[in-house]
């Protein structure tokens, strides 16, 4: 004979289970919020409990980052440092001294592949600009000797940056983005934020896992379809992806396109063996950096180069469609999917 449970323990029993089930919280719904900045959408979304506090001081450290770095403003401190070029060093922020700093090892580490020096190229061709042109060839041999990363003189103590030469110019377009992806990464967990995506303009970087524990999905755009269009999935867990390539910004005249990569050595856009390069790493500074490094080295140079470097892989995209891996993405290290059937991964 079965014994029946009093009153009281199936009323504490009810209590327990309710209280239980008013534990487990309900999906919460991302919110996301945008911006124009650093010349491109800048997005990021929060998948956990976010703060509109978290969403506005993430992007006015994005606000402050450009303020200081920009090229494109007359009173930046890049600016500054540019208008006295073979005059005087400029004091600058702590950031504008980091990125130069890191923006000249990678410089190095890639053999003047990347060289924020180039300036003085990039504002002749003005690709990004307003009154892109094809610069003659005479004045671009003129410009060249200006690029020279071996000659920004840094002074840490002082944190004080000078370029020795007359008429030289930097331009951190190609790695100021990571570093305001990575410090905006910063300030969402301070926030206690876990779960999002920072999005400026294809520099992507994950905070966590979702909320499911699995791991973050991004595209890698396919660099002959229009944009959104992806041609691998990558997983990622709490790390950045950023690729370059030509598709983007770029000048079509008499027929003849050209791109916003320059060679440093000749001043023309570079003639890469890849249509687009991605890095992923935990740096986004180092990921931004890197992708134009290899874009621009080539193939056997650039990955060299980033099978040396810890924690580092990278995906290649040729004209044949063929997909080129680095060393330790071959090897299992990084989770992805082909989407589109067009693409092979190299055996």
């Amino acid at each position: 004979m079965q014994k029946r449970l009093k009153p009281t323990i199936l009323l504490l029993l009810a209590l327990l289970v309710l209280g239980v089930t008013s534990c487990k919280k309900p999906p919460v719904e991302p919110q996301s919020q945008s911006f124009l900045m650093l010349g491109t959408v800048c997005k990021i979304t929060i998948y956990d409990e976010p703060t509109e506090e978290a969403f506005k001081e993430a992007f006015d450290r994005i606000r402050s980052i450009e303020a200081k770095m920009t090229l494109h403003s007359q009173t930046s401190e890049i600016a500054k440092v540019n208008q006295m070029a073979g005059l005087e060093p400029v004091a600058v922020s702590e950031d504008t001294f980091t990125v130069i700093a890191k923006a000249l090892e990678i410089a190095k580490l890639s053999d003047g592949a990347f060289d924020p020096t180039i300036a003085p190229l990039v504002m002749a061709w003005d690709i990004a600009g307003d009154n892109p042109r094809r610069p003659p060839d005479e004045e671009i041999a003129s410009l060249l000797p200006l690029v020279d990363y071996r000659s920004v003189v840094l002074d840490p103590q002082n944190l004080t940056v000078y370029l020795s030469k007359e008429g030289m110019a930097l331009d951190l377009g190609g790695i100021a983005k990571g570093y305001a992806a990575d410090e905006a990464a910063k300030i969402l967990r301070s926030h206690g934020v876990t779960q999002a995506i920072v999005n400026l303009g294809g520099n992507v970087l994950t905070l966590g896992r979702k909320s499911d524990d699995t791991l973050w999905r991004i595209g890698v755009q396919d660099p002959e379809e229009s944009r959104g269009a992806y041609a691998i999935i990558v997983e990622l867990d709490d790390t950045s992806l950023v690729t370059s390539g030509p598709y983007e910004r770029f000048l079509v005249l008499e027929g003849e396109t050209y791109h916003h990569i320059l060679n440093t050595r000749t001043g023309f856009p570079v003639d890469s063996d890849f249509t687009s390069a991605s890095i992923i790493t935990k740096s986004s500074l180092l990921a931004d950096a890197l992708s134009t490094s290899v874009y621009a080295l080539g193939y056997e140079k650039g990955m060299e180069m980033i099978n040396t470097l810890e924690g580092v892989e990278a995906i290649f995209f040729t004209e044949e469609k063929q997909i080129l891996l680095s060393e330790g993405a071959r090897q299992g290290k990084l989770s992805y999917s082909i989407t589109n059937q067009d693409y092979w991964v190299e055996p």
